[in-house]
């Protein structure tokens, strides 16, 4: 059984179609790339994943079960987070608190309780407090905890969205363009990140990028998009010498 599964999805926007009959598989533990010009339709799969399109025909499956008609909130919690091409953090919070607020589903304290502070909700909130220092510590921003988001630098605004989606816990973590804007030691940086993400937590990850170095040093398998349609699949040095994806990056 895959992770995640996609059979003939499919999405029509006024007529266009924008995703035509895509098959796609992610197992466990896999970094796997989505490419394609701008326009392919990179970020309508992502929207489809997450629930926040409903495709015109299709299926998506998690470990096996169908998520189509789910809300994001509900895919969220059965296994799939993802962070988005413009940041969007709370950037008024600190940078624990942005962590935290991706444990909040985790919660077991009644609002009755936390209006009141009753001692359940204090001992939830400091064992929260705990893990999102310790996610912090383990990718070496730990000395940022309490300094406001806005305050950091891009690129760690950029990892600090990709630790939230994290803190989660999820099966399948989905980053949109994680390297937009980086420069190169970021860009390294990010790539350590994505890697160390799959092997101390077992996080399959899905990403579109831009950035071909970075995809193709750290993605095991490519899928290509052209006008919604897969053009291409496999292995990154297939990838790179396939002609249709040539034509379509160089537009001839």
């Amino acid at each position: 059984m895959h992770l995640l599964e996609t059979k003939d999805l499919g999405i029509v926007f006024g007529g266009l179609q924008a995703l035509n009959e895509l098959h796609m598989v992610v197992d466990d533990g896999e970094i796997v790339g989505l490419i394609g010009p701008n326009g392919a339709g990179k970020t309508t799969v992502f929207n489809l994943l997450t629930g926040v399109y409903v495709p015109s025909g299709g299926a998506i499956h998690l470990e096996g079960n169908s998520i189509l008609g789910k809300k994001p909130y509900q895919i969220n919690r059965i296994g799939i987070a993802r962070t988005f091409q413009n940041i969007r953090l709370f950037k008024n919070m600190t940078v624990a608190d942005n962590i935290k607020v991706a444990m909040n589903q985790n919660m077991k304290y009644k609002s009755l309780t936390a209006m009141l502070r009753l001692p359940p909700y204090w001992r939830q909130e400091r064992e929260v407090d705990k893990k999102a220092r310790e996610l912090l510590r383990i990718f070496d921003m730990e000395d940022t905890a309490d300094q406001t988001a806005a305050n950091l630098p891009y690129g760690q605004q950029r990892k600090l969205e990709i630790l939230r989606a994290l803190a989660s816990q999820p099966k399948l973590l989905l980053l949109d363009e994680p390297a937009a804007g980086m420069n190169p030691t970021e860009t390294k940086d990010l790539m350590a990140t994505i890697r160390d993400i799959r092997d101390r937590f077992n996080v399959a990850i899905l990403l579109i990028e831009h950035d071909m170095s970075l995809v193709m040093n750290v993605c095991e398998r490519l899928y290509v998009l052209d006008y919604g349609t897969l053009i291409a699949q496999g292995p990154p040095e297939e990838i790179r010498k396939n002609e249709k994806v040539i034509a379509a990056y160089l537009g001839c």
